[in-house]
């Protein structure tokens, strides 16, 4: 029977090499999996009081459910995204927006203007705070309602200089 031949060896750069190629890879296979959602930057983003909104946004948003939604890297100053694709994208820096006729509701104490109609996308922006925070949410992946109200205490940095009011009380008793 004839010999077989002996195993070849690696001399101990090569093997080197090859160690750091397969870490390489690896690591680059996983970095692909977890890019910086792309957002554009909002006109009033280098404004201080975004820095302090985005330093206290949650990691994960509606947490213990089923839609719980992990915070991802963004790619613009001033920025928050959460889930895997991006279900929740948070801009502070926009414009305050004026008096509007839009759905305006109060949740722990921030005021939201909502616009519904790119349903199931909602905008919600805060109203009465300068710099405004706009926040998109996919309903049909996690709850608006739940949304706004998770991020309510990171906004609410921004301090209120006036609020949702109604037709009501927009009109003085002055008849009398």
């Amino acid at each position: 029977m004839p010999d077989s031949p002996a195993p070849t060896r690696l001399r101990p750069g090569i093997r080197a090499l090859t160690a750091v190629v397969a870490v390489t890879a690896s690591v680059l296979v996983f970095a692909g999996c977890s890019q910086a959602v792309p957002i554009e930057t909002a006109p009033l983003a280098s404004d201080p009081a975004c820095a302090a909104v985005v330093v206290r946004l949650p990691d994960a948003l509606a947490k213990d459910t089923e839609a719980e939604q992990q915070q991802r890297e963004t790619n613009a100053q001033g920025t928050g995204a959460w889930g895997e694709p991006a279900s929740v994208i948070l801009r502070c820096g926009a414009e305050a927006p004026g008096p509007t006729t839009d759905r305006c509701v109060s949740v722990n104490g921030v005021d939201w203007v909502i616009d519904e109609s790119q349903k199931p996308n909602y905008l919600f922006t805060t109203y009465g705070r300068t710099p405004a925070v706009e926040v998109l949410v996919d309903n049909d992946v996690v709850s608006g309602t739940t949304v706004i109200t998770e991020l309510a205490s990171a906004v609410s940095v921004i301090p209120a200089d006036g609020g949702c009011t109604t037709l009501d009380e927009t009109f003085d008793d002055t008849s009398g």
